[in-house]
């Protein structure tokens, strides 16, 4: 490097802005009256990967319609449409 020319600085990754997703109900939004406990696939979006139900803060479910997910997820679980407990399930 020559004594006149200045370093250029680099940066290894671009600062991180956090633009948080506004979350929203999607039964809402897709005006869904009916939680169907025998379509198991996508009832799977609302399992994480051992098989638990999340929670609200992470699906953005109203309350209304978490416990309609959560009582289809129970019955699929009963049937055995979904299982109670899984090793890396997705």
């Amino acid at each position: 490097m020559a004594i006149n020319q200045q370093p250029e600085i680099r940066y290894l990754a671009p600062l991180a802005v956090d633009v948080k997703k506004k979350k929203y109900c999607r039964f809402k939004k897709s005006k869904i009256k009916y939680i169907d406990y025998k379509d198991a696939d996508f009832l799977l979006r609302f399992i994480n990967e051992q098989g638990k139900i999340l929670p609200r803060r992470l699906t953005g479910t109203s309350l209304k319609y978490q416990r309609k997910v959560a009582q289809a997820v129970k019955r699929a679980r009963h049937l055995a449409l979904l299982p109670y407990v899984a090793d890396l399930l997705k």
